[in-house]
């Protein structure tokens, strides 16, 4: 939970542009079953990443969003060498890594504070020693004591922070190339490669959002 309301407010923002990509492609026609799965994951998640920003969110039961993300780790690990279309299967399981941790980023945020008593379904009593109240005037409401879960919020923040530099980056680039004034003459009449377009750069934009967001959140739990 985030104490500061503005804080509050920009990372909903933040998740909401993937919520929304993730649910349009979900329910887009044309699109496969495998790929609508892996945007209802993501547009689940950030509805469940905003959520955790808000008091109420601390309401929402953590058992069944640490097996859903769990699960979801699992199926990006486990579809991803199936599915490889012009990629070596090597290199479609090294595409789908970032979304294995931020799956498993996700099962491990709600699992720690799972753990210390401040959300929905546990006693909670003999779990707080894990987690101390922040200042009224800090950015967070609470934050993780332990060394050991401090340490692995601070590793999961830099990490995520750096998957999201790159895919912004990316996203940054794809743009650059569809721009025609920003893209040479060609040569020679080529096709447009399948990821450069306009859904292909939505797409990195979108994830960058997510695996940012969930770095300060991060942050915030250290």
């Amino acid at each position: 939970m985030i104490a500061a309301t503005g804080l509050r407010w920009i990372l909903t923002l933040l998740f909401a542009a993937p919520v929304g990509y993730g649910v349009w492609r979900a329910v887009l026609p044309g699109t496969r079953v495998a790929e609508r799965v892996d945007h209802a994951l993501h547009a689940v998640m950030g509805v469940l990443m905003a959520a955790m920003a808000w008091p109420w969110g601390m309401d929402l039961s953590a058992e069944p969003q640490v097996v859903l993300f769990s699960a979801g780790a699992l199926w990006f690990l486990s579809a991803a060498p199936f599915r490889a279309g012009d990629r070596s299967r090597r290199g479609a399981v090294l595409a789908a890594w970032p979304h294995v941790v931020m799956m498993g980023a996700m099962a491990w945020m709600v699992a720690a504070m799972n753990s210390s008593g401040a959300m929905a379904g546990h006693s909670g009593a003999g779990g707080m020693h894990d987690m101390h109240m922040a200042d009224a005037s800090g950015l967070a409401a609470m934050t993780l004591s332990g060394t050991g879960p401090r340490l692995v919020a601070g590793v999961l923040a830099a990490v995520l922070a750096g998957i999201g530099l790159v895919w912004l980056a990316r996203a940054l680039d794809r743009a650059r190339a569809l721009d025609p004034a920003a893209r040479p003459a060609p040569t020679a009449p080529t096709a447009r490669p399948p990821g450069d377009s306009v859904a292909g750069a939505l797409a990195l934009g979108c994830h960058a959002a997510m695996a940012l967001g969930m770095a300060v959140m991060c942050v915030l739990l250290v």
